[in-house]
């Protein structure tokens, strides 16, 4: 059964259908037809996890971060960033990173990051005589912050497919998040000497950083605010995404006083479209599930994966192989949900904390989004800054390195998730 989804699914994959429908027609396939579950179970199977309370905190923290990004507090936050990094060099690279740090705090999506940043930040920076693909390269990998600052997308998910305390979680995704912050401002600011682009004339003092910085407080006071709320106990992950939506609704309408019906309507649309696709991978995933657990994939794979490799440094790194070469082909959502369930099995099997698990999960397969040959993030920069794909991967080696150096402390030094 299981292998007969496999080849079903590598099938219509390289037909080029949407990996929603490749894995709901490649497990419907297998368990129905190989399997001999009855249709109506499967559909079942199929709308089960659309069921599940804490996964309605996806749509509601989309529709936060949709309601905070599309009006003034977008251009707030870029001044804050421009404000505080902008007269260094590679100042506007450096804001570019610290302005997808803060906007993940919002959002908690890297594809929605890098289409609103992208839209502002590569134009700019070409304006300032920045290389197109240098910009396009800073915003296709920072973006991916937004997978480990809380509200993160990609954790929520992880949380479902393993148990595991979202709470936890997004505090344990504070600080790789601000590691592969700094390595990204650091790489923007050695690019930027090195090779002498334009720094920002106008001189900032300490007035306008506070001044730029109270004018964004909104946006950066709400990572703080999900995390407190979830670690004190005084809200559920899902609760805490409702009132994210009404502290959107009320920062938009009352202090910046921008919030049009417009606005809003795009809004509610734009995450209604987001909230069906990554649903359908979920759903689709849940027979995915069954399929494996029927014939104990996971328990055998993580048996033999224990057997074989001893030790668990070695099965460690088979992991982060694994994860590094199925983000690059499979979307993030998807990924995790395919893998979760095996992978969770062998993190048991050696003793590696869950939590640990899941950052590594989310880091791994965020580099996939800004990586050949189905980067999600790396497309939507080259798109935006009209340059070529291989003028932006060849601007991305640094970056590379950065994103790897972190995935390794987080993988072989447990207080860099677990503090």
């Amino acid at each position: 059964m299981t292998l007969m989804m496999l080849l079903v699914f590598g099938a219509l994959l390289i037909l080029a259908l949407p990996v929603g429908y490749a894995l709901l027609i490649s497990s419907g396939v297998a368990a129905v037809s190989v399997g001999g579950m009855p249709s109506v179970a499967a559909v079942v199977k199929v709308f089960q996890p659309t069921q599940s309370f804490p996964l309605l905190a996806i749509p509601f923290f989309m529709l936060s971060g949709n309601l905070m990004m599309g009006g003034t507090l977008g251009k707030r936050l870029i001044d804050f960033a421009t404000a505080l990094v902008g007269r260094f060099h590679g100042g506007l690279g450096q804001v570019t990173v610290v302005g997808s740090t803060v906007f993940g705090g919002v959002s908690g999506s890297a594809v929605a990051e890098a289409s609103a940043l992208g839209s502002m930040l590569i134009p700019w920076q070409k304006r300032e005589g920045y290389p197109g693909a240098f910009a396009a390269a800073a915003t296709a990998s920072s973006s991916v912050i937004a997978g480990l600052i809380p509200p993160s997308i990609p954790l929520i998910l992880f949380a479902a497919v393993s148990n595991e305390s979202i709470a936890s979680l997004f505090l344990a995704g504070i600080l790789p998040g601000l590691l592969l912050c700094g390595g990204f401002m650091l790489t923007c600011y050695l690019s930027g000497r090195l090779r002498g682009f334009k720094r920002l004339a106008e001189t900032i003092t300490l007035r306008d950083v506070l001044r730029a910085t109270v004018a964004a407080a909104p946006a950066l006071a709400m990572p703080a605010f999900i995390v407190i709320l979830l670690r004190a106990g005084i809200a559920t992950p899902t609760e805490v995404s409702v009132i994210a939506v009404a502290y959107g609704l009320l920062v938009s309408a009352l202090i910046y006083r921008d919030l049009t019906l417009r606005r809003f309507y795009d809004a509610l649309v734009h995450t209604a479209v987001t909230t069906g696709v990554v649903m359908l991978v979920i759903a689709a995933s849940n027979l995915v599930g069954y399929v494996l657990t029927v014939e104990s994939v996971p328990t055998a794979v993580a048996e033999w994966t224990v057997k074989t490799l001893e030790t668990p440094l070695l099965i460690i790194l088979m992991l982060n192989v694994i994860m590094l070469v199925v983000g690059m082909f499979l979307d993030l959502p998807a990924a995790i949900l395919l893998l979760g369930p095996t992978f969770v099995a062998i993190g048991n099997a050696i003793g590696l904390d869950l939590v640990q698990l899941g950052i590594m999960m989310a880091v791994n397969l965020s580099i996939g989004l800004f990586t050949p040959p189905v980067g999600t993030t790396l497309f939507i920069a080259a798109a935006i800054s009209r340059e070529k794909v291989g003028a932006i991967v060849r601007e991305l080696w640094p970056f590379y390195l950065v994103a790897v150096t972190v995935l390794v402390l987080i993988s072989f030094v447990p207080a860099f998730t677990l503090y």
